[in-house]
């Protein structure tokens, strides 16, 4: 599977075969402010769609980041505990979380694609 989806909590997920990375929307950075620091999940952890992953905090508030599927993580965006400000200047690319395996492709069928996203965000 390739392509991207999206969370109505402002996840992304970026799938590339059977494995996909996961950070947060250009919206969700932008709601939060300056970001100040990351808490990631732990290399090898296994979620449940739903399960809260990662924290992301800012000037303004602390966020969880929700697994967007079930799976299990096998890397971690390390960079971002020295600077967590990535996720402001690149959210959907260099500003990365996590990378997890897919435990059912199934569950991508309840998420958004770009389009649909964009409708969401625009009634919010």
């Amino acid at each position: 599977m390739k392509g991207t989806k999206y969370t109505k909590e402002h996840e992304w997920i970026r799938f590339d075969d059977d494995y996909a990375f996961v950070g947060i929307t250009e919206f969700a950075q932008k709601q939060l402010g300056d970001v100040v620091f990351v808490q990631l999940p732990e290399v090898g952890s296994e979620f449940k769609v739903g399960d809260e992953a990662a924290v992301i905090e800012s000037v303004k508030a602390a966020s969880e980041v929700y697994a967007p599927v079930s799976g299990k993580i096998l890397d971690t965006n390390s960079e971002l505990i020295e600077k967590p400000e990535i996720i402001n200047s690149d959210s959907e690319n260099e500003g990365w979380i996590w990378k997890m395996s897919i435990e059912n492709f199934k569950q991508t069928d309840d998420l958004m694609d770009k389009s649909k996203y964009l409708d969401f965000i625009s009634e919010e």
